[in-house]
């Protein structure tokens, strides 16, 4: 009986042991194939045009061609291009975070008639393509002569529905009695949701921050269908120009890429643990 207790005592400490690193094990493949891309970009953004098409193509430059950065300087106006994507994310940000927390204030605090099926039509936009609002958001910016201006690409990113939830569902985590208080001292909704609410929900206006973020400067579609004009276009428009038809100078391509990306990958490497905080705090109550 020892030996048989033993023996089990031993497969349950294997068994343990295993559920402690296969997840780590797990996590480090994913790891592994999410950088892999990256490392191959910035791998290409130091190769000749030659080398970067060679098959089979190399893992280590030879020689490293750094030329390539500058290339991308001289092929567009990076800088008006850059200036252009900071002033769009930044539109959009605070667009998000003030009439999303309003918002999401109305719908977590405020009872009104309608508000449940009004709140299930702000959801059901969420199942909509967003392909679907490109030619009504066009006709308005058109009409408003907004085309081919900074304005054009700010507009449309202002609001969402994923925005108007998170802040929400933030707001449903806030004590009641809070504003039940202020209410009692005399204080209206909006005074309440400024003085009150907006300087508790911190975390979730840095989650819903820095995902907008995100979102806005890796945005596509709608700056190529709305500007035309590359002194207008940000960087995420600008580099689709550098693929041309029949050639596509892929290293140039890569070393702009890796500019334009860098950016977002400072902001998220210092503020991810705030981000995981915000998002997982947003998300403990339906």
């Amino acid at each position: 009986m020892s030996e048989t207790a033993a023996a089990s005592r031993k497969s349950r400490r294997q068994g343990g042991a295993w559920r402690k690193v296969l997840p780590h094990l797990v996590l480090s493949l994913g790891a592994v194939f999410m950088v892999v891309p990256f490392l191959l970009e910035l791998v290409t953004s130091v190769k000749t045009f030659a080398e970067s098409t060679h098959t089979p193509p190399s893992l280590i430059p030879h020689p490293f061609e750094w030329g390539n950065y500058a290339a991308v300087f001289d092929s567009l106006p990076f800088s008006h291009q850059l200036a252009n994507t900071i002033l769009m994310t930044a539109g959009r940000t605070a667009g998000q975070v003030l009439f999303c927390s309003m918002a999401g204030y109305a719908f977590a605090c405020l009872r009104f008639r309608g508000s449940g099926l009004l709140f299930g039509l702000f959801l059901s936009v969420l199942m909509v393509p967003s392909q679907l609002f490109l030619i009504p958001n066009y006709q308005i910016m058109q009409w408003l002569g907004l085309l081919n201006s900074l304005p054009a690409l700010v507009l449309p990113g202002m609001f969402s529905a994923f925005g108007t939830f998170l802040m929400r569902q933030f707001f449903l985590q806030l004590p009641t009695e809070l504003g039940e208080a202020a209410r009692i001292d005399g204080a209206n909704p909006f005074q309440i949701y400024w003085r009150i609410m907006l300087p508790l929900s911190g975390p979730g206006m840095l989650a819903l921050a820095i995902l907008t973020a995100i979102w806005s400067w890796n945005d596509l579609l709608w700056p190529l269908v709305v500007n035309t004009d590359p002194e207008k276009m940000p960087v995420s428009a600008g580099l689709a120009a550098l693929q041309g038809e029949h050639l596509t100078n892929y290293p140039v391509l890569m070393a702009g890429a890796l500019l334009a990306s860098l950016p977002m990958i400072a902001l998220f490497v210092f503020f991810q643990r705030r981000i995981l905080e915000g998002i997982a705090f947003t998300g403990l109550k339906g």
